[in-house]
């Protein structure tokens, strides 16, 4: 079934197009991985997605229905966001950052039941931050911060999650806490991600464990690439999308199979 459907798309800042003619669609289990240089739209069109900015031209549909015309409660049912960076202007406690995930289902003004404190607490458990459960989410890391995040979507319980390059803050270990959280999430819930990445190999993770997942790349105002991170993730391309010369290694490993990784080797005049 497909979650969000994005046709002929298109976005400008006045004179200044950003991209035009992109055609997407997510599927229910399955993740998209949105690459690409800074500033090609990655973060627009996610932003588009979730209603914040407006096309030039095309339509998004969320589960068979035009975004424009969803409500903001009705769409955080569909869609949990996790954003890049996010604002700590409120001493609230990780645990009540967290339960705000709620608040699409119970309301502006309804009251949290024990159902939701248990989702809660599973939630911070699954993450690995179950010991920050009552810290001021102000006096935490950065890192720290985009797990709280990824546990506040977990607590939403949507269909669909949008990530905007959430794991740029986080150190190597939390970086494969956060993905190995995101491959179970998709396996154990059938949830569709759409997830902004630089880094190829993340695309290359979330193969290696099985799960259905694809890569779009934007370059130059348009879809550059995409498939199968096995399949479109070359060096040639790589090449193409950042000017980076690199080699694509490949492992035989008992367990999962091929295993694939880029290595960065130097960068090439554009």
């Amino acid at each position: 079934m497909k979650l969000i459907e994005i046709h002929n798309a298109g976005f400008a800042y006045g004179e200044n197009e950003i991209f035009r003619k992109i055609d997407l669609s997510l599927e229910q289990g399955t993740l998209w991985c949105l690459m690409g240089p800074n500033g090609c739209g990655k973060s627009t069109l996610l932003d588009c997605i979730i209603g914040v900015l407006h096309l030039r031209e095309g339509k998004i549909l969320v589960d068979g229905r035009d975004v424009l015309s969803y409500k903001p409660q009705l769409l955080a049912q569909k869609i949990a966001y996790v954003p890049q960076v996010h604002d700590r202007s409120f001493p609230y406690t990780v645990k009540q950052i967290v339960l705000m995930g709620r608040t699409a289902s119970a309301g502006l003004f309804g009251s949290p039941g024990k159902d939701a404190e248990d989702l809660v607490t599973n939630a911070l458990r699954t993450v690995g931050i179950a010991h920050l459960s009552a810290r001021s989410y102000t006096q935490i890391s950065g890192g720290e911060m985009q797990l709280v995040m990824l546990a506040r979507a977990l607590v939403q319980q949507t269909p669909i999650i949008i990530m905007d390059e959430p794991t740029a803050h986080l150190d190597f270990r939390n970086e494969m806490v956060f993905m190995e959280t995101v491959v179970n999430m998709i396996k154990e819930h059938n949830i569709a991600v759409l997830m902004a990445t630089h880094s190829p190999n993340q695309p290359f993770y979330f193969e290696n464990k099985g799960l259905d997942v694809n890569v779009a790349a934007i370059k130059d105002g348009g879809i550059y690439c995409h498939g199968v991170p096995s399949q479109v993730l070359t060096e040639t391309s790589i090449n193409e999308i950042y000017q980076i010369k690199s080699k694509r290694l490949t492992h035989e490993d008992s367990h999962n199979g091929q295993l694939y990784q880029i290595v960065p080797i130097k960068t090439c005049e554009r």
